[in-house]
């Protein structure tokens, strides 16, 4: 199987981004044992995740 590099930038719309996004959370959400916590890094990434998906809310609703 031969894979392409395309160097072009293809955006997805919002609403492909978000269910691609809940799948992935639900996927961590399986996949993690609630007594572990995430790791601190983890946690980092987590939080940045959350504050640019808060950013991106507030640029879209204006």
């Amino acid at each position: 199987m031969t894979s392409r590099i395309n160097n072009e930038h293809d955006e997805i719309d919002h609403k492909t981004c978000r269910s691609i996004c809940d799948a992935v959370g639900e996927r961590l959400k399986q996949s993690m044992r609630p007594d572990n916590s995430p790791s601190s890094h983890l946690q980092l990434l987590i939080d940045e995740l959350r504050r640019r998906d808060s950013e991106d809310g507030r640029r879209l609703s204006n």
